[in-house]
């Protein structure tokens, strides 16, 4: 259980050094509840209407007779806070492991059910043009949850703990998801229009480059260090650019869409919050079904 420390201590490390939470004490923060003054993470933030507080000051101010609606906890996009803040994540995990043994399990038939490009790895010369072209959109989202390697998968889970959890807890869970969807969806998508139909397209990759390009913007809108996530950025583009057998095109898609729709999640004004961020994720979804739309009529 999370105690309170004592009132003669403001959750800093030491003297000079780097601010923490008052209530997780490992992680470090550049923000502070308007109210008390102590330093609070991503977790415990709860918006307010000036700033954020922290979890006890909301609760003090519950009985005070203030309007019910000040006092409702909601993250740094306007989400609900939620008592699990990974739950989406762990969704999204055991779906995304689910159906690596079913693939597992069943063979090359529900593969090709499932990627992007119909029978990309059968050989077969029509590759491609069965699938999305003929109007299975559902592929689209399908490959998304596709992986074949246990490193393949591995990583992209990893991935998806490391960076969802902390997401999660500052959108809210709908916008969370909004973002993981439509950045695998705009990888998909720029995948679809620039590779070549043979080939072969999966995983969660395009979705978890979506959820680093949030991360970024994330940290910038916190003001914390961006030297850890840059340098995690670099040295994925660099893999992405130089391994063989990486679908770049859903590595840039996904990081493009992500960090476009998280930069419209921390950054919208208050008084138009939701038209901001639901318009942005709306823009994403036209430019996805634009991008296959053109490409579907320059194949068939």
């Amino acid at each position: 259980m999370d105690q309170q420390p004592p009132q003669d201590q403001d959750g800093s490390a030491a003297a000079g050094g780097p601010l923490t939470c008052y209530r997780h004490p490992d992680r470090e923060t550049g923000i502070r509840c308007t109210r008390c003054d102590r330093p609070i993470c991503t977790d415990c933030m709860i918006e307010a209407s000036v700033g954020f507080h922290c979890p006890e000051c909301v609760r003090e101010g519950s009985g005070t007779g203030h309007h019910p609606a000040a006092n409702r906890p909601r993250t740094l996009a306007g989400g609900s806070v939620a008592a699990d803040p990974r739950l989406v994540t762990k969704i999204l995990l055991g779906i995304n492991l689910a159906v690596f043994i079913a693939v597992s399990v069943s063979g090359r038939w529900l593969l090709d059910d499932l990627l992007l490009f119909g029978r990309a790895y059968s050989g077969d010369p029509s590759a491609g043009v069965e699938g999305v072209a003929e109007g299975q959109w559902y592929r689209l989202l399908t490959s998304m949850f596709l992986h074949q390697e246990v490193l393949h998968i591995a990583f992209n889970m990893l991935g998806l703990w490391w960076l969802g959890g902390p997401l999660e807890a500052a959108l809210g869970r709908i916008r969370y998801l909004a973002l993981y969807l439509l950045s695998g969806l705009a990888g998909s998508a720029l995948t679809y229009w620039i590779a070549a139909p043979a080939q072969g397209t999966l995983g969660a990759s395009g979705a978890v480059f979506g959820l680093l390009g949030a991360t970024a913007v994330l940290m910038r809108r916190m003001n914390y260090d961006m030297r850890p996530v840059i340098a995690l950025l670099v040295v994925n583009l660099v893999f992405t650019f130089t391994w063989s057998g990486i679908a770049w095109q859903a590595h840039v898609g996904g990081l493009v869409a992500g960090a476009l729709i998280a930069i419209a999640m921390v950054h919208a004004p208050r008084e138009r919050r939701n038209l901001v961020q639901y318009g942005a994720c709306g823009l994403v979804l036209l430019v996805v079904v634009l991008v296959v739309v053109l490409r579907t009529a320059a194949l068939t």
